[in-house]
């Protein structure tokens, strides 16, 4: 448990946010390009990515008030380049704007001492 203390929050977040868009695009595969037996165990294989997600999240050393900035702005990006290997699709041009916008958001979150 002292190695899981150690590691740096976004260690969690870089491997919730990895865990929560592969499961999500796992179902997705499942759902709409499957059937039968192969669409039952990736739906599976996609809960327990999922489920993953939420134990790895839990796990970060921080209050998630002071995390979520940065899991959103983390988030957009490994969602980005999860639905590029998995789906081969570039953002278009708002995607890329809003992204800046959310990874923005997250940083002024995440970093601004406000008083």
């Amino acid at each position: 448990m002292k190695f899981i203390q150690n590691l740096h929050p976004i260690v969690f977040l870089l491997i919730a946010t990895t865990l929560e868009v592969s499961g999500d695009a796992i179902i997705r595969l499942s759902m709409f390009n499957h059937s039968g037996l192969i669409r039952i165990c990736l739906a599976i294989i996609g809960a327990i990515l999922l489920f993953g997600y939420g134990f790895f999240l839990n796990l970060t050393p921080v209050e998630f008030g002071q995390v979520v900035g940065l899991y959103i702005a983390t988030l957009f990006v490994v969602w980005q380049v999860i639905t590029f290997i998995t789906f081969h699709k570039t953002p278009s041009l708002p995607t890329i704007v809003g992204g800046i916008l959310i990874i923005a958001g997250g940083l002024i979150i995440t970093f601004w001492k406000g008083k």
